[in-house]
Order: C-alpha cells, then sequence, then structure tokens
C-alpha cells in the first residue's frame, strides 16, 4: 500500500454523510485529518470511525502539509471563499454542488481553480451509478444508434418542512430551487449523455405545495447536442417523490434509465438492465440513497490527483449545467 492522501473535510451537515462513509471506506488510501465546524464535537464525525481532529478554524488544516486535498460540503454561498483558500494554500479541491450561488461566482471559481493549476473535482455523483456508466457507454459506442429524442424527468418531493429550514430555496443560501439543488444531478447527467445545445421553451413556477422564494417546478423543451428534440420536467411538489428518469430513444433501440436503474430494448429484440435496488433521495427522506457513487466519485479525484489527470467531473462541467439552468430559468421565469 502506498502513502495514504491526507484530506480535510469541511461541513459536517447532511450532506457530508456520505463523504464520511465513502472515506471511512478508503481508509486504506484517505487519511482524514481534519474535520472543519462551525460546532466542533467529535460525535458529528459519525459513521467515520478513525481518528480525526475536528476543528472550527479551516487554517489549521491548511496549514497542515500532510493535507494535500479539502472536500468542501458547506452551503452554496461560502464555496467561493473556502475554495480560494484551499488554493491558495495549495490543496485540491473537491466540492459539493452546486458550485456557488449563481453564474458569476461559479465562473470565478473555475477559474481561480485552473490559474492555481490545482484540481477541482464537483459532487455530481449520478454520473458514477454503474447504470449511468453503462448508458454512457452504449451511447458513446453507438450501440443506440443516432439520437432521435430524449426526455428526462426530476419528480421528486420535499415537505414545507424541508423549506422552513433557515435558507432553504432561497437565493442567499442556496442560489436557487429544484434546479440548482435537486435536478442538477440529473441535468449534469442528461448533459453528459445526449448534450443540451438550448432551451427552446420553459415554464418556470412555485406551486402551491410550497411557501418558498424560488421555483419548484420547470418544464421545458430543449435541442439536444445533435440537434434532436428533448424535454425536461423538475420538480419538488410530486409527493410522494418518484425516482429520476432520463429517456433515450435512438435509431437502434430505446433506453430507460429511473434512478440507479437501466432498460435498454434494441431492435434486434436483444434487452439490457441494470438494476438497483437502493433509494434515490427522491422523497421526504433525502439522504436516502447508497454512498457507493461518491465512493466511486472520491476515488476517481485521487486518481486524478495522482496521475495529474482531471477528474471525469470537473469544474468545467458543472458551470455547463449552471449555465443550462441560467437558460432555463431565463426563458421561463414568470412572477412566481
Amino acid at each position: 500500500m502506498g502513502q495514504r492522501m491526507g484530506m480535510a473535510l469541511v461541513g459536517l451537515g447532511a450532506a457530508s454523510q456520505p463523504h464520511l462513509r465513502s472515506l471511512q471506506d478508503l481508509a486504506e488510501r484517505i487519511d482524514l485529518r481534519y474535520a472543519v465546524t462551525r460546532h466542533p464535537h467529535q460525535d458529528r464525525i459519525r459513521p467515520y470511525a478513525g481518528p480525526v481532529r475536528v476543528i472550527s478554524a479551516l487554517d489549521e488544516a491548511l496549514q497542515d502539509p500532510q493535507v494535500q486535498a479539502v472536500i468542501v460540503a458547506t452551503p452554496p454561498a461560502t464555496h467561493l471563499a473556502i475554495c480560494q483558500q484551499c488554493f491558495a494554500a495549495g490543496k485540491h479541491v473537491l466540492l459539493e454542488k452546486p458550485l456557488e450561488l449563481d453564474l458569476q461566482r461559479s465562473a470565478q471559481l473555475v477559474e481561480a481553480a485552473q490559474q492555481s493549476g490545482l484540481h477541482l473535482g464537483v459532487v455530481l455523483q449520478h454520473r458514477f451509478r454503474e447504470a449511468s456508466v453503462v448508458l454512457q457507454q452504449l451511447l458513446t459506442q453507438g450501440r443506440l444508434g443516432e439520437v432521435q429524442a430524449a426526455s428526462v424527468r426530476v419528480p421528486w418531493w420535499r415537505s414545507q418542512a424541508y423549506y422552513n429550514e433557515l435558507g432553504r430555496g432561497t437565493l442567499a443560501r442556496d442560489g436557487g430551487g429544484v434546479l440548482l439543488t435537486q435536478a442538477i444531478h440529473t441535468l449534469n447527467l442528461f448533459q453528459a449523455l445526449v448534450g443540451v445545445q438550448s432551451v427552446k421553451a420553459a415554464t418556470v413556477r412555485q406551486t402551491r405545495l410550497h411557501q418558498m422564494e424560488t421555483e419548484d417546478h420547470v418544464s421545458a423543451l430543449l435541442v439536444l447536442g445533435n440537434g434532436a428534440p428533448g424535454d425536461l420536467m423538475a420538480t419538488t411538489a410530486m409527493y410522494p417523490g418518484y425516482p429520476e428518469t432520463i429517456e433515450v430513444i435512438g435509431t437502434l433501440g430505446s433506453a430507460r434509465l429511473s434512478g440507479a436503474s437501466l432498460e435498454v430494448n434494441f431492435l434486434t429484440q436483444e434487452t439490457l438492465t441494470v438494476t438497483s435496488e437502493g433509494g434515490t433521495g427522491s422523497g421526504a427522506n433525502m439522504m436516502d440513497f447508497s454512498h457507493q457513487p461518491h465512493k466511486d466519485l472520491l476515488t476517481d479525484f485521487i486518481d486524478a490527483i495522482a496521475s495529474n489527470r482531471p477528474p471525469r467531473v470537473t469544474g468545467a462541467d458543472a458551470l455547463s449545467t449552471h449555465a443550462l439552468i441560467d437558460e432555463l430559468l431565463r426563458m421561463g421565469s414568470s412572477p412566481l
């Protein structure tokens, strides 16, 4: 076994839990040396079982020469400042989505990473689900033929209690609603699979199921990467919440990706399936999903650092998805 990579984790809210499980699984390769939180307490790092210092000052972790990379799992409004601090200290960054509150600040963050020469990875873990990887391979290999149409649906549920938590669904803390906070994972995967050239039409609204500052329902018509038609629906008002789906029609067959499961039917009558029994976080329990994609994403990130190659999900990838979200909001926004 080679030398373990020293890391620090910033933020110990709900988003940190799959990271902690992944870090525990990867303890032979990663030395989690610090957990940084405003309320330092050792109990907050469960389920990580190894020795780690829980501190309140990020500077202390950044001054440690054994720390090579930092996982940032704090609210979006904090990302730019924290990442700039990490890059200035010579640390690579794995950043929770979204990049930042708005497209301008997100672009500034990506530029800071590029200028530093350090690696910036983004936690858009749906790209690492087995079913997603298989579908990507089928499309890359041309086994579905030429894409004729594709659709993406995110029929999720969040209760009003979720939005009653301080800052939830606000521009000041989250930067947006269902698109930037929930659907961003599936939109990023959809872009990677079939590409999106532009938004032809969109409707953005707030349903009567929620009282919140930002949108909880979006529908749109899209132009895909090859010019074929696409459509989109994303919401957090579909009780009790259902798995997100991506459907692709090709000249040689069709594919349906539902959550972490895939069903492919070729015109030759051959079929292919990838099944998963795990949840997707689509309902009231937003953490109801396997941490395996997080673990695979983290593995790819440290491998990228070791071999000096870009991680699979880069800052530029995430910035492209943020730009698509901005276009959807611009095309469809009306008084909520």
